[in-house]
């Protein structure tokens, strides 16, 4: 019978074989043609998600798929304004496991950050970190490879031309959870925080949507953005690697 349920789990999820392979540093190959690209679904918030090509804003969750071949599947489900809490409460995260990933993006921390009693805001010392939880479990129990990504820093500066880290709990928080749960985390937030501050208040302006927003990006910004998680994302999970046009 034992014998029997693995044959079961290599028919299933031969990426998962893939992954604890080149996890223990076993020698692999590409896994064999299955007919079905692997599914790699981002959930975050507006700093992630897609947008209409007529506008000017951009997520870093949209430039992704141009970093793979056709073997993954890239399925952006971000959704501007939601949290940790209200992207499960308002049912988004059931529709994420629905699409059967094999790997999922975690990124939230800007509306966790808002002010409490805002229905989006949540505690870094508390429920930011119980809903993290909630996401590996699941994904984990999905057969899914959860990896958190902490959110990048808002352009903020104040007068002495450094960046305001209002975000820096939440990437503490992310990074500790991950620590917990033995989980990779891809650390935007350190990444951005180093290229934002080189690029000062006014360079920084090119990377914004509009004038006057310190949160959110135009293709330029969000471009940047996800160059820096793709330059962690190999490492994060080695079995993507044989996927990526430019290794």
């Amino acid at each position: 019978m034992k014998n029997a349920s693995w044959i079961r789990i290599a028919v299933a999820c031969p990426f998962l074989i893939f992954f604890v392979m080149s996890a223990l540093g076993l020698e692999t190959e590409q896994p064999a043609e299955t007919g079905h690209p692997l599914r790699l679904v981002i959930i975050g918030d507006s700093t992630v998600c897609n947008y209409p090509t007529n506008g000017s804003q951009r997520g870093w969750g949209q430039f992704i798929q141009g970093y793979f071949d056709d073997h993954v599947r890239v399925i952006n489900l971000a959704r501007s304004g939601r949290s940790t809490k209200t992207f499960i409460r308002e049912g988004l995260w059931k529709k994420a496991l629905a699409e059967h990933p094999d790997v999922v993006l975690i990124q939230f921390g800007h509306n966790d950050s808002h002010a409490p009693g805002k229905p989006e805001a949540t505690d870094a010392a508390t429920d930011y970190q119980t809903y993290l939880h909630q996401y590996i479990s699941e994904s984990r129990a999905a057969g899914a490879v959860p990896i958190l990504v902490t959110p990048m820093v808002r352009r903020t500066f104040s007068t002495d031309g450094q960046l305001k880290d209002a975000l820096e709990p939440y990437a503490k928080a992310m990074l500790a959870v991950g620590t917990q749960d033995h989980v990779p985390v891809i650390d935007l937030h350190a990444s951005s925080f180093k290229m934002v501050q080189a690029l000062g208040p006014k360079g920084s302006l090119e990377m914004a949507n509009k004038p006057g927003d310190s949160t959110h990006f135009n293709g330029r910004g969000a471009k940047a953005m996800a160059q820096l998680v793709m330059q962690e994302l190999p490492e994060a999970d080695p079995a993507l690697r044989p996927y990526l046009k430019h290794p």
